[in-house]
């Protein structure tokens, strides 16, 4: 047995709402980058943005092999259970919407309605290469101004933001250790891309499953999900609804209005 572990998150809204929203971040990224989208949607449920294990508040594992997906949905289901929800929707962001692509394929899934931000059925080998390339990266900087250079370059694809916006996109993935800044999540994330094959990850079995709506969002010149792919999603499994940000990569960080705007009104379409 590997233990258990830590799993911090942040809550909005009404703690006694049993109309529940999940965020999930995206690999290295933590649950600040929902709070924008979380304070706008605030009034209609309660939000709960974890910290995936191994990232952020949350603790890290013994056995850095379990940083995969079954360790990320156990944790959810776990979290799920103390909403105690009424209504679960789900709002993913590459590695947030894999971990609710496999919930909501599963048998009586809470979830009733889902967005799935740059992320799908198919995933592009060159991106995973990519991500992959600098998750084990541990640099350390004398200033926030220099470990904000290095965000603005690894994360390049998030598109065009203010310099106060990517400040903010720096400062939560950033902590102060000793005299210098370092990330904000665990190396040993790297150990499991080590292992896996360099060829195009295929998942229809879970996306063909789900029944819940889904809308999913693509960056205009995202290398994950791919047009193909998207396209296809309209024609197969819950047949989602899709949207493209023009612009934007990998991926749309729903910090902009507009952004939030096209979240926001398909959660609530209908409630």
């Amino acid at each position: 047995m590997a233990g258990l572990h830590r799993m911090a998150y942040r809550e909005w809204g009404d703690p006694d709402n049993d109309r529940v929203l999940v965020c999930v971040h995206g690999l290295t990224r933590v649950s600040n980058d929902f709070d924008a989208f979380a304070q706008a949607v605030a009034a209609h449920y309660r939000v709960i943005c974890p910290d995936v294990v191994g990232r952020g508040r949350s603790g890290r594992l013994r056995d850095p092999m379990l940083y995969q997906l079954p360790t990320y949905v156990g944790d959810m289901v776990t979290l799920l259970a103390r909403a105690d929800a009424k209504t679960v929707h789900w709002f993913g962001t590459s590695m947030g919407a894999l971990i609710g692509m496999v919930l909501a394929s599963l048998p009586d899934s809470p979830i009733e309605r889902m967005i799935l931000n740059d992320a799908g059925p198919v995933l592009g080998a060159a991106a995973i290469a990519r991500i992959g390339s600098y998750v084990g990266e541990t640099p350390r900087f004398p200033t926030i101004e220099e470990a904000e250079v290095y965000i603005r370059r690894i994360t390049a694809p998030f598109g065009p933001h203010t310099d106060a916006e990517w400040r903010f996109l720096t400062e939560v993935v950033m902590r102060k250790d000793g005299d210098a800044w370092i990330r904000h999540h665990d190396p040993a994330l790297a150990i499991p891309f080590q292992s896996t094959p360099q060829t195009d990850t295929i998942l229809w079995h879970l996306y063909d499953a789900i029944r819940c709506p889904v809308l999913s969002v693509r960056g205009e010149n995202s290398d994950l999900l791919s047009e193909v792919t998207h396209a296809e999603m309209a024609t197969r499994g819950p047949r989602a609804e899709l949207v493209t940000i023009a612009g934007v990569g990998h991926a749309p960080t729903f910090i902009h209005d507009y952004q939030i705007a096209i979240a926001k009104d398909f959660l609530l379409k209908g409630m």
